[in-house]
């Protein structure tokens, strides 16, 4: 079975869609620290460029950050509870979404757009989100935050992503 063959097994996609969200889980988790606060580097996050490789990755993704809020709450480790479940997973679900619709938009070769699209969704509805949990609502504190979170994407998907994703779009492994 060639790879066309097994991407359009539906077998196949949904252990990859498993694979993906698991992977997000884990990272995000041991490097809870640095996955849960305002000044965030969600590593797990360079996996948010993978629709550029394939549609799927989408929803593991969106599944992986959504057991990541869940397990973060649940461990008490996610400060922004319950909410971040619902918001963090619609940021990273229209980031996701992003990135696979810009993946073609190129700058010397490099899907920049596509990186640049979970720092912007991010740092917009998480900015909100901090803003309005340790913010009281004081949308003043908006920047500062949305700021913040944009910085710790721009480390996780510009700084590591392209790199680790322009070397995975040239391997044989996607052939």
């Amino acid at each position: 079975m060639n790879m066309s063959q097994r991407s359009n097994s539906i077998v196949y996609r949904l252990v990859v869609i498993s694979l993906i969200s698991a992977i997000y889980t884990v990272v995000s988790l041991l490097g809870a620290t640095l996955s849960f606060s305002n000044i965030q580097v969600r590593f797990a996050e360079i996996l948010c460029l993978l629709p550029i490789l394939f549609p799927w990755a989408i929803w593991g993704v969106t599944l992986g950050c959504f057991l990541t809020n869940l397990l973060g709450v649940i461990l008490s480790v996610n400060a922004l509870g319950f909410i971040d479940m619902i918001f963090g997973t619609l940021a990273t679900f229209i980031a996701a979404y992003l990135t696979y619709r810009w993946r073609n938009v190129r700058i010397k070769n490099i899907p920049f757009l596509s990186a640049l699209a979970p720092v912007l969704i991010n740092g917009l509805i998480i900015g909100l989100e901090l803003t309005y949990v340790f913010g009281n609502g004081d949308l003043t504190l908006f920047p500062i935050f949305a700021i913040e979170v944009a910085i710790g994407e721009i480390i996780a998907c510009m700084i590591f992503g392209i790199p680790i994703i322009m070397k995975l779009e040239h391997s044989k492994i996607f052939k």
